[in-house]
């Protein structure tokens, strides 16, 4: 059990470094569509005025719960708005500090999760990278599928995820290493 909380730590160290990579650089970037200069003014001040009496939450604009909102959701623009009234530092400690520890802990349950699911070194490897790949597919593709998300922020975020779960997965499974009882053959050196 020791090796597989220190797997799954280690694991989560690699998640969290592979997060840091993809949106903590200017990698970033290609995610990303961007509002200049005076448009980004305009919208910042358009959320102050219509949005500060609601404050921060998700917003679907416009709403369709109503019949007018459903016709202008059909015309478009639309838009999913996660809005913060308050606003953050761009390199938020907080969050960084939150974001490792939640890394350390997802890679501890995937540690686990693949000690319980099966004793073989090789099925725990394609199991952890099938779960990276459900995950990204479900959570990640699955928002351009049913709320039209964009498809270039979409591919990002499902390669990010992936990338971070499958190398979790892999560093804990290389480190929680080989049950004696597996029929697999060692891996080459």
């Amino acid at each position: 059990m020791t090796k597989t909380i220190l797997g799954g730590l280690a694991g989560g160290f690699v998640l969290y470094i592979i997060g840091f990579l993809f949106w903590g650089t200017p990698l970033s970037a290609i995610a990303f569509s961007r509002a200049e200069g005076q448009a980004a003014a305009n919208l910042q001040a358009a959320m102050a005025q219509a949005l500060t009496q609601t404050g921060t939450g998700v917003y679907v604009i416009p709403d369709p719960a109503t019949a007018e909102g459903t016709i202008l959701y059909g015309k478009g623009p639309i838009a999913t708005l996660y809005y913060n009234s308050a606003g953050f530092p761009v390199t938020d400690s907080a969050a960084l500090i939150g974001g490792f520890i939640l890394a350390l802990v997802v890679g501890v349950l995937i540690a686990l999760a693949l000690r319980f699911v099966t004793t073989d070194y090789g099925a725990r490897i394609r199991v952890g990278v099938i779960f990276a790949v459900v995950a990204a597919l479900w959570l990640d593709i699955g928002r351009a599928v049913f709320d039209h998300a964009p498809w270039g922020y979409i591919i990002y975020l499902a390669i990010s995820d992936f990338a971070g779960l499958a190398l979790a997965a892999l560093v804990a499974t290389k480190i929680m290493g080989r049950d004696h009882a597996s029929p697999m053959p060692p891996p080459p050196a």
